[in-house]
């Protein structure tokens, strides 16, 4: 069998939804990027970034080959590796028996996963520590949706250098991840330990998302605007 492809995918959008765009990056045997591609998307969500990513990547590689994914989108993740069979079984319908969101790309990527081999590993994002062929991803999709320009190694570009954005620590897999900035690293770790509400411009998420800085927020938590969408009041400047 041939030795196993190790690669990482992610997707952007500056807005959520956003102008947006898809990247996907393949380690070489040097532990270094050996190629990457990434492409607009015009205006779209984060989780569509996020699937086409995938898709994309899986197009791109041989699939008999086996292959380790890497990403950062839990929402990604869980749609393959946990709801996608439920879904199938019950006609591309959720447990409610409504359509599943997305539902063109999520099959796409069930047909393109048949007959394969092919591990999901999640990374969380941003860590001082991650894994250094999620960041590339992530940063050639950053770069990508604000450009809307296609790049990657079959066009002679150059990686994007890392974005000056708010890194966290790694908790290891599964684990937490806290942001590393003044307000942050001032708060309590205890149970009782809540963000600030009190925040100007702040308001309550109506919808489960994540921040800038890589971490997921929860419906009903403090959210503010910034540049890039909505995220924790921390994260906003």
């Amino acid at each position: 069998m041939a030795e196993q492809i190790i690669a990482a995918c992610d997707g952007a959008s500056k807005g959520n939804p956003g102008p947006a765009a898809w990247a996907w990056v393949i380690a070489g045997t040097d532990g270094e990027v050996e190629r990457w591609e990434a492409g607009p998307l015009g205006t779209a969500t984060n989780n569509v970034a996020e699937l086409t990513a995938l898709r994309e990547l899986l197009e791109s590689t041989d699939a008999g080959v086996p292959l380790e994914v890497r990403m950062d989108s839990q929402y990604a993740m869980k749609a393959v590796t946990t709801w996608l069979p439920g879904w199938r079984k019950k006609g591309w319908k959720t447990a409610s028996g409504s359509p599943v969101a997305n539902r063109e790309l999520v099959m796409r990527i069930d047909e393109l996963l048949g007959g394969r081999t092919v591990e999901f590993v999640y990374v969380p994002a941003h860590q001082v520590d991650g894994d250094p062929f999620n960041a590339a991803a992530d940063r050639a999709a950053s770069h990508t949706a604000r450009t809307q320009q296609p790049v990657g190694t079959s066009l002679g570009s150059a990686l994007p250098p890392p974005e000056a954005r708010t890194a966290t620590r790694s908790a290891g897999r599964g684990g937490t991840a806290h942001p590393r900035t003044a307000a942050a690293q001032g708060q309590g770790r205890g149970t009782g330990s809540k963000r600030s509400t009190g925040s100007k411009g702040s308001i309550k998420a109506k919808f489960p998302g994540r921040c800038r800085c890589g971490t997921p927020y929860a419906k009903g938590e403090s959210i503010s605007k910034n540049s890039d969408g909505w995220g924790h009041p921390s994260c906003a400047t």
